[in-house]
């Protein structure tokens, strides 16, 4: 036996009425209509569910059955549509993002701010991770999308270009790169260098730009503050792209954008290929794409775009 929703809102209306005209004008049918209707209910389950008298209108003891299950079924799918319905005006919500940790740091924020400002009910999940931990987070579905830049495999992945995020030497204050009016990559080669782990974004994009040109780092590191600490040390220079620059920011260190062609790390909104996001996912992917220009601009001192 299968019975529509249309069909069990019948049957309780004429439960509670008690009457088949006030029943039928309750659910917006004639009553000729409204009376196959219920006809029909009691064909199907193949038992009476109402006394019927020219004044009387009563359930009977298998209608009582139905009774009590159908008015739970009605609330609960009454309770569905209703956090569909919340789902689609944005009101709730979950959307999980991976994104690379100076993006997570240093873009992200005030966007994911303004977001939830906007949309109080909609929860969020930031996954910081370096470039083969977003990619992996995405194929397997335990996020929605990622921002990242691409990695070797990108098999069933769909990604839409961002930003590009142009690379600044970043050097001691009083390093003889600092007082060049023009640094370029060749020039900064030649000194020893701090660089990230391999499986970062920023050391996969010089490895791919420079090949056999990129020296073996002094120092190899995991993060971008122990870059910051090494270089201040005086134990390298470093190549970094724009958007990690806050890492930097200090008096004892100076910061180049290299001249001639440079650098750039393509960063990216990537999701699984042929999957539709959620609503509440659809609308921060749309406003990342929105506030796309944002990327790099708070982070690259003034006068060195």
């Amino acid at each position: 036996m299968n019975l529509s929703t249309r069909q069990l809102r019948a049957f309780v209306a004429l439960a509670d009425e008690r009457h088949f005209t006030r029943a039928a004008a309750r659910c917006h049918l004639t009553q000729p209509a409204f009376s196959a209707m219920i006809r029909g209910i009691e064909d199907d389950a193949g038992v009476k569910l109402f006394h019927r008298s020219t004044r009387h209108v009563e359930l009977t003891a298998e209608g009582a059955v139905l009774d009590a299950s159908a008015r739970r079924l009605l609330a609960d799918f009454d309770l569905v549509m209703a956090d569909l319905q919340d789902h689609a005006a944005r009101r709730r919500g979950h959307v999980a993002l991976a994104a690379l940790p100076s993006l997570a740091a240093g873009w992200l924020p005030a966007i994911l701010a303004d977001f939830k400002g906007a949309y109080p009910g909609i929860s969020l999940d930031l996954r910081d991770a370096l470039l083969g931990g977003c990619l992996e987070m995405v194929h397997s579905g335990r996020v929605d999308f990622a921002v990242a830049a691409r990695g070797p495999d990108m098999n069933e992945l769909e990604t839409v270009l961002l930003q590009s995020d142009r690379y600044h030497l970043v050097c001691p204050a009083e390093h003889p790169l600092a007082q060049q009016a023009k640094v370029r990559m060749q020039d900064v080669v030649r000194w020893p260098m701090i660089q990230l782990a391999r499986n970062s974004s920023v050391r996969v994009l010089l490895e791919d730009a420079l090949g056999a040109q990129l020296p073996p780092p002094v120092l190899e590191v995991e993060h971008l503050a122990t870059v910051a600490g090494l270089v201040m040390a005086g134990l390298g220079v470093t190549v970094v792209p724009a958007m990690t620059l806050f890492h930097f920011r200090r008096p004892e260190l100076a910061i180049r954008p290299l001249a001639g062609k440079g650098l750039a790390r393509a960063l990216y909104l990537i999701k699984r290929e042929g999957r539709t996001l959620s609503v509440a996912a659809e609308t921060l992917y749309q406003l990342l794409m929105q506030r796309r220009g944002e990327i790099g601009a708070r982070n690259t001192p003034a006068g060195l775009s």
